[in-house]
């Protein structure tokens, strides 16, 4: 139970479908998907109204408003979705381990108990890191059911030869990564090199073997939404089993348009194939009031099954700070500080 002035609540359990057991082996849970041969005509058919996808991206965060503890429970369940990630130049085992903790225990007990919720015991979805703390995350995460995740193949630009980024992709892996997210060649999307940008995610897709592979397209470099919905069914054909849309490192990252656009590409591979695509925006989403509109957004084109660690990500770091913050909130009916609710 919790009090806000004389108001007496309990987070809601059951009945909503937002809150589960919220954590399980995240991506390893889901069938991964096979990939087909690549179908140049219909990549060739996609068409996207650009006007039309930014009126309804609009529209969509005017019209969905989530508040009072519902809006928490969102926000839990948001926090269950979270790639929780550090890629900085001064990452150190230290910080990874830090990381690791917070990844294991991401909402504060107290927070939890004050809002009825401390049986979850919710976790993070997975730990991102460089392959050079790939070990680290593995040993700091043992004995946990939460996935480490590496970014490979050159990230963020994603243009050492195709021989090394392979490399790098089999070390990932022996070294203990279950999931790599890769990046593809963006020029290749510019030129219009279909069959050459399938082919690279494909070699991709065989080097991760038994671990999942998510797609970064670089989507703030690829110039047009239909671009963005061309690669996104092309990663898909080769066998992606999610599709990201950003490094984090260009100068504009995840926005609800394109995660549109990403969504209904999803939608139509569903379709046309039976397999379900995860999507993962990533870079730049910082405030945890962002994620309603990304969940709400993904229920409403996807249905509920893509609100869960399987098929839907955030790729973030600070992110987390505002949620647990902003649970606090929802607990106590007080802001704290940002620096009561460190990351490492």
């Amino acid at each position: 139970m919790a009090t806000r002035g004389r108001q007496t609540y309990r987070t809601p359990k059951g009945g909503s479908g937002l809150i589960e057991q919220p954590h399980t082996a995240a991506a390893q849970d889901a069938d991964r998907n096979p990939g087909l041969p690549l179908d140049l005509s219909w990549v060739r058919d996609v068409r996207v109204n650009r006007s039309a996808v930014e009126r309804r991206a609009q529209s969509h965060t005017r019209r969905r408003s989530i508040k009072g503890i519902w809006q928490a429970a969102w926000y839990l369940k948001a926090t269950t979705l979270i790639d929780l990630t550090t890629l900085s130049g001064d990452d150190s085992p230290g910080r990874v381990r830090r990381l690791c903790a917070k990844a294991r225990q991401p909402i504060r007990l107290d927070i939890l108990r004050a809002l009825g919720a401390e049986e979850m015991r919710p976790t993070v979805a997975a730990v991102c890191v460089y392959h050079r703390f790939v070990e680290d995350a593995v040993h700091a995460l043992e004995g946990t059911p939460i996935p480490v995740a590496a970014v490979s193949t050159g990230f963020p630009a994603g243009l050492s030869p195709l021989s090394t980024r392979l490399d790098e992709i089999r070390a990932s892996v022996a070294a203990g990564a279950r999931e790599i997210d890769i990046v593809i060649t963006r020029s290749l999307v510019l030129t219009g090199a279909w069959e050459a940008l399938y082919d690279e995610v494909s070699a991709f897709r065989e080097a991760c073997g038994a671990a999942h592979l998510k797609t970064i397209l670089g989507t703030g470099d690829l110039g047009t939404l239909r671009d963005v919905g061309r690669a996104s069914l092309v990663c898909m054909m080769a066998g992606a089993d999610f599709i990201k849309t950003s490094t984090g490192k260009e100068p504009v990252n995840a926005t609800l348009p394109v995660g549109l656009v990403m969504a209904r590409m999803i939608r139509e591979y569903r379709d046309r194939t039976g397999v379900a695509v995860g999507l993962k925006p990533a870079g730049g989403i910082r405030q945890a009031k962002e994620t309603l509109s990304w969940l709400s957004l993904m229920k409403d084109e996807l249905g509920p099954q893509w609100l869960q660690p399987a098929l839907f990500r955030f790729g973030a770091s600070s992110l987390l700070t505002d949620l647990e913050r902003q649970l606090e909130h929802a607990a106590t009916g007080r802001y704290s500080a940002d620096y009561r609710h460190p990351l490492a």
